[in-house]
């Protein structure tokens, strides 16, 4: 059973989300409170972090930013009226890796729940051989290599600390090594093709992925093809 804790000071929201997951199948916890919220996942173990913004004691942006500081894998949701471009990138920026703004349907939620889980769970495959695993799931260009297994991503040698959207991203790239892809692509692969941000969200977390993988000027793997996307290839 997946378990997700719900930071959110809305009685009346609280009671339709926790219903309605619970009879999904999910364990839910919830915080009423940003300072209770960061404490309840630095003492467990969640799977999948809901997160509002307007909350009293703590906001929920400082909230992702104390979460972040020592876990930097668990998918956060923020869920919140707050609707506008600004706020939606400014929520992400802050390490969420998606976005639900209220009032919404239930089943959207859930569809976003379900996407964000995926990508946080490593592949299921106990009885691979390490052969086995390493064959299917290491991806190479370059010094960037990937473990899609272990989720493990090193640069020269050196690991790279990747947020659960920025790795769907990455992966996205390593899946179409070579070739264009328009924002619009992007956006439908990694976020989901009824996602109502706006093309800006896949230039702000390019630029994050660079800032992890491109260091040096010369060396450089995503490219910017002016008036026509991205492109991922050897420097």
């Amino acid at each position: 059973m997946k378990k997700i804790v719900l930071i959110e000071d809305e009685t009346s929201v609280v009671s339709f989300i926790k219903k309605g997951l619970q009879e999904k199948g999910y364990e839910i916890s919830v915080a009423f409170d940003g300072r209770t919220g960061v404490n309840l996942v630095q003492e467990n173990d969640f799977d999948l972090v809901i997160l509002d913004i307007m909350l009293p004691e703590m906001n929920g942006l400082d909230v992702c930013k104390e979460i972040r500081k020592t876990n930097k894998n668990v998918p956060i949701l923020f869920l919140t009226a707050l609707g506008t471009s600004e706020n939606i990138v400014l929520g992400l920026e802050n390490g969420g890796d998606d976005y639900l703004v209220k009032p919404f349907k239930f089943i959207e939620l859930v569809a976003r729940v379900k996407s964000l889980l995926r990508r946080s769970n490593p592949i299921n495959t106990p009885d691979a051989t390490e052969n086995e695993i390493d064959n299917k799931h290491v991806f190479q260009i370059s010094d960037l290599i990937v473990n899609d297994y272990t989720k493990k991503v090193t640069r020269a040698g050196e690991e790279v600390s990747l947020t659960s959207t920025e790795y769907k991203l990455l992966m996205y790239f390593l899946n179409n090594p070579e070739k264009v892809i328009s924002r619009a692509e992007i956006l439908d692969a990694v976020w989901g093709v009824n996602y109502e941000l706006g093309t800006n969200v896949v230039d702000v977390y390019v630029n994050y992925l660079r800032k992890k993988i491109d260091h040096q000027e010369d060396s450089k793997l995503i490219h910017t093809v002016i008036g026509m996307g991205y492109v991922l290839k050897k420097p």
